[in-house]
């Protein structure tokens, strides 16, 4: 009896302690959670709240890129009442699972394997950069799709394959790799007894099946909204700025080919090449959370390697190490790579400044939105969030492409193309000098974009 519970205190110290790291990590993240994430999180708030599906509490958007996400947010603040509080919480749910999950998988390697690769993972800079999205859950549900796959599964992998298509639907690629272990009619029911009702209610409520962050993302990669930079490259846009986070944060990518002789790793790394792959075809611009799928299973994989080999483990300990010592020995008024125009408590400051300074008014937006529209709670709008701009984005994504077109034309089926944009009442804008009518004036500064001013005036 004593040895049973000797065991079973054991199992439980590998959860409760990546419980307690990861709402510390969360804790230390909190000041510098990047402006795409307060999207999410206004979805949520306004979803636990009124019950509401859209950025803005006046009007319906679907720009929440992760469904999945944004849900478990929303449940979550309901009970908890803050939406960033809920962030946390699920943060740690998330890597809770997935360290059970890499538990499951890593039978045949050192039982120190789960926390290596759970130690990898939450330090990488890139992955720290991206909490609050959608790269946790993400991992965490995936690690257990490879579980029951490995498993033979084939409703329960069909079943996370359906939430991991509402986490996000291009990690679906994962799922087709993994698949071929599986091969039943069953795994293809599960997937779309869980997916296809919000597909199907989305593209008839939402107006689209496919999240609008499909046109605009896609669209600013076809007009060249970073200039040269795209997802090929993008490693070398944040590398100009933050060197050893970069350096540090890509540096798993190198571990794929030697982990696909190891099962079932050698799938996700296979997955994860593929994935990286499809993000390169599509040109879009470099969002560092874009990595983060294909970061994470790297990450895997390389601590499975050194795991079965043992050569490589103190490589990997001495890069979560030096990722560590360059995360607490550098600012964190930004997160260690970003791609923002200012620090998340300067916009917080400006939500701040806004919401005395607009009231109710209709506030355009200067490109971004996050932080913004959560601190200030007023209609802040853009492309994100009034989906009156969605049409010309629309028709200047299908431009040249029949085949696209055609797509689109499916997908929006059902939207109202009637739909006018709201015309603001002021407008925020970045620019050199100070305009004469200007009504308030901020200063941004950022490690990537450099200092900027920015100004409130009539719309």
């Amino acid at each position: 009896m004593e040895q049973v519970r000797t065991t079973d205190n054991l199992r439980l110290r590998l959860p409760a302690a990546t419980a307690a790291v990861s709402a510390v990590v969360f804790l230390l993240a909190r000041p510098h959670l990047v402006d795409d994430t307060f999207i999410t999180l206004s979805y949520a708030r306004n979803l636990a709240f009124h019950g509401h599906w859209g950025l803005l509490a006046d009007a319906t958007s679907n720009s929440a890129t992760s469904p999945a996400n944004v849900l478990a947010l929303a449940a979550l603040t309901f009970v908890l009442r803050d939406a960033v509080v809920a962030a946390g919480v699920l943060y740690v749910l998330c890597q809770v699972a997935f360290v059970l999950a890499l538990r499951r998988l890593g039978t045949a390697l050192p039982r120190w394997f789960p926390a290596l690769a759970f130690a990898a993972v939450t330090a990488n800079p890139l992955l720290l950069s991206s909490i609050g999205l959608e790269v946790a859950l993400g991992a965490a549900v995936l690690g257990w799709l490879a579980v029951f796959a490995v498993a033979r599964r084939p409703l329960a992998f069909g079943h996370a394959a359906g939430v991991l298509a509402l986490v996000r639907l291009d990690l679906l690629v994962f799922a087709f790799v993994l698949g071929f272990s599986v091969r039943s009619g069953r795994a293809v029911l599960g997937a779309a007894l869980v997916a296809l009702p919000w597909f199907a209610c989305s593209w008839v409520v939402l107006g689209a099946a496919l999240p609008d962050t499909v046109v605009i993302k896609t669209l600013q990669g076809a007009q060249r909204a970073w200039g040269d930079w795209d997802f090929g490259n993008g490693p070398l846009f944040y590398f100009r700025t933050a060197p050893w986070p970069t350096v540090l944060s890509f540096l798993p990518l190198a571990a794929l080919p030697f982990a696909f002789r190891l099962r079932p790793f050698g799938l996700l790394a296979l997955g994860a090449v593929l994935y990286h792959g499809g993000y390169v075809l599509l040109n879009v611009p470099p969002y560092h959370w874009y990595y983060g799928p294909g970061i994470t299973v790297a990450t895997v994989c390389a601590c499975a390697w050194a795991a079965a080999h043992r050569v490589a483990t103190g490589f990997v300990l001495a890069v979560v190490a030096a990722s560590v010592v360059t995360y607490a020995g550098s600012s964190r008024e930004f997160a260690p790579l970003t791609s923002n125009y200012a620090s998340t408590a300067k916009y917080a400051e400006i939500g701040r400044d806004l919401r005395a300074l607009a009231g109710s008014r209709v506030v355009g937006s200067a490109g971004e939105i996050g932080v913004l529209a959560y601190t200030c709670e007023c209609p802040i709008v853009d492309v994100f969030a009034d989906r009156g701009l969605l049409p010309a984005a629309i028709e200047a994504r299908g431009a040249g492409s029949r085949w696209i077109r055609a797509a689109l034309r499916v997908d929006y089926a059902f939207f109202d193309f009637d739909v006018r944009p709201r015309h603001p009442d002021l407008v925020l804008r970045r620019l050199p000098s100070p305009p004469p009518d200007a009504l308030a004036h901020w200063t941004l500064d950022a490690p990537t974009l450099g200092k900027q001013e920015l100004y409130l005036v009539p719309g």
